[in-house]
Parts: structure tokens; C-alpha cells; sequence
């Protein structure tokens, strides 16, 4: 079936945007040095880097100054002339600055449009900061089977919603921005940007890496879960979405990996999604039975009891002969 690939679909969009947010500032240096037209000047690491993006990018442009076609990050960006922007950078720019651009906020129509149709899609397909959390899972993993505990903390899901309200009261009151130095997307894009083109970090780096330890140590996902202002926003947006996961009851054994596999720790076997979910598909992924399945739904649809193919509902006569 397509839909069990959806998830390695899913990772190669993230691993692209990933690999877009290293190429764009080494784009930027290429420019550069192209501009100075001086390569003789350039020491052998520069002269390295000017050969590889010559050889990279040569195939796909006549000029390096096309290569302005890709420029920004997760936060705004300009890709090939559509300036598309995230849905929080608007708002905090609202609350911030107490001026409303049309221009800057169309440039979020899109993205709002389609995390009202599909849900939490950002966070699952598109986020760079997603990309670095999931591969930070297999090292809490590592860390577990060294004898040292891991993710035992359960926290409000609300957290993040207060977050978002506590960070927006403060751009209104003082026209302070907190949300750009509190959010991982734009953490992670901005400081792959100093990193190469500027050859350091800014303190937001630090913050991010905090944000690495607790989902390792603490909570699994737990910044995305409780605390980013970010995910609060799109779950919001996304609440009524017409996309939804599903579960055939009639083909579900219980097996229990699409809870296990569930980052947010949702329970997919229980019917239990909610607008925390992403739609990454990971649960449809390893389901073994194809149990689960993309939908078109406004609504999750009511809890259906144990999976017919499983143990529990074999076992129990009076509901086996109530669907005969």
C-alpha cells in the first residue's frame, strides 16, 4: 500500500528542507565570492568551498545570483519569487510591532490554509527542528539501554497554549519578541546560518541544546508536546481538519507499536488522536495489519473497543457474537 511509505515520504521532505537550510547560507558565501571576483585571493579551504558549490550548482544555473531564487528560512522565506512565511511569525509580528503589513500577511495564507485542511502538518513533515528531535529519540534509546533513565515526565498539554498567550501579552505590552528567540524552527535556521556563514552561535543555540536534553532525559517530544508556542498555534488551526488518521477496527490485532511509535504519545490503537496530531504517519507505517489509514474526516470518530483481530476481543464471547 502508498500510505505505508508515507513516512519515508515524510522523512525525505524533512531531510530535503534540512539539507535546503545548510545549502542556502553556503549559497550566500558562493555569491559572495563570486561578486569579488577574486579567487586567486581565496585561501584553499574558500577556494574548496567555491568548487564544490561551482560543481553543485553550475548544472542548475547560468548565474550564481539566481541562486536567490532559494533565501530565508522555516520562518519566512522566498522560494523561486513566492514569499511564504510561518503563521507564528505573523502573529508575533502583529503583536510586536502594532502595525499590520497585508503583504507580510498574506505571505502566510498558504501555509494557514493548509494546516486547516490537513492539521499539524508543519510540525510533522516540514519543521527542521522536528527533523533534529526524531533522530534525538534513537540517542534517548541508546541512553535507556546504558541503565539510564529516560522519559518519565508528563506534563500539561496546555502548557504550550499559555506559552503562546503568556509570549504574546508580551510583545503587546512591551514590543519584545519573544517567540523568535523561543522557537525551535527558527532556532535551528537561524543558527545553521551563523554557523557557516558566520562562523558561530548565537545564545538561542544554547537554548535549542537545552531543548535536546530535556526530550532526551525528561519527556519524549516533551518540548514539542508542552511548551512550543509554535505547535500550540498549528494545533489550534488544525483542530478541525478534514485529513485524519483512522483505525479499522476490524482488521486491528492490538499489537500496540502505532502507540509505542507515537512521538506525541497519542494512542492510536484507542482511537484517541485529537488535534495534537501531526498526521506523520508513523503509526500507518508500521501498522501490521493496515489497520490505519488517511481519511477524510471533520471529526475523529468514537472509541470502537479492542481490534477484532486481537486477543482481548477473541476471548470475550458476548462481544464476539454481537458483530456475527
Amino acid at each position: 500500500m502508498v500510505a505505508n511509505h508515507l513516512n519515508k515520504l515524510r522523512w525525505l521532505s524533512l531531510t530535503t528542507v534540512f539539507l535546503l537550510l545548510v545549502f542556502i547560507p553556503f549559497a550566500s558565501i558562493y555569491q559572495n565570492y563570486q561578486a569579488a571576483h577574486g579567487y586567486d585571493l581565496l585561501n584553499s579551504s574558500e577556494k574548496f568551498l567555491f568548487d564544490v558549490m561551482q560543481l553543485l550548482t553550475d548544472p542548475l544555473v547560468t548565474d550564481a545570483s539566481e541562486l536567490d531564487a532559494l533565501k530565508g528560512t522555516t520562518w519566512s522565506a522566498n522560494i523561486f519569487n513566492w514569499k511564504v512565511s510561518d503563521p507564528l511569525a505573523i502573529v508575533s509580528q502583529l503583536a510586536t510591532t502594532k502595525n499590520p503589513n497585508l503583504p507580510f500577511i498574506l505571505t502566510a495564507l498558504v501555509p494557514v490554509v493548509i494546516s486547516v485542511l490537513l492539521g499539524r502538518v508543519f510540525c510533522g513533515w516540514v519543521c527542521p527542528a522536528s527533523f533534529l528531535y526524531e533522530l534525538n529519540t534513537n540517542l534517548a534509546l541508546l541512553v535507556n539501554k546504558l541503565g539510564v533513565p529516560v522519559h518519565r515526565w508528563h506534563l500539561d498539554r496546555r502548557f504550550k497554549y499559555y506559552i503562546l498567550v503568556g509570549c504574546l501579552l508580551l510583545a503587546l505590552l512591551f514590543s519584545v519578541n519573544v517567540l523568535a528567540a523561543i522557537y525551535p524552527p527558527l532556532i535551528v535556521g537561524r543558527e545553521i546560518y551563523y554557523a557557516i556563514a558566520l562562523d558561530g552561535f548565537s545564545s538561542t543555540a544554547i537554548f535549542f541544546l537545552i531543548t535536546m536534553v530535556f526530550d532526551t532525559l525528561i519527556s519524549r517530544r516533551g518540548f514539542c508536546r508542552y511548551l512550543c508556542p509554535g505547535g500550540a498555534l498549528y494545533s489550534l488551526l488544525g483542530r478541525y481538519r478534514l485529513l485524519r488518521i483512522q483505525r479499522n477496527v476490524h482488521t486491528c490485532n492490538d499489537c500496540n507499536r502505532c502507540n509505542s511509535i507515537c512521538e506525541f504519545e497519542l494512542h492510536p490503537m484507542q482511537d484517541e488522536f485529537g488535534q495534537e496530531c501531526n498526521n506523520c504517519t508513523a503509526c500507518v507505517s508500521i501498522c501490521p495489519t493496515d489497520a490505519l489509514y488517511l481519511t477524510i474526516k471533520s471529526s475523529d470518530g468514537n472509541r470502537q473497543g479492542p481490534g477484532h483481530q486481537g486477543r482481548q476481543f477473541r476471548s470475550t464471547p458476548l462481544i464476539a457474537s454481537d458483530c456475527l
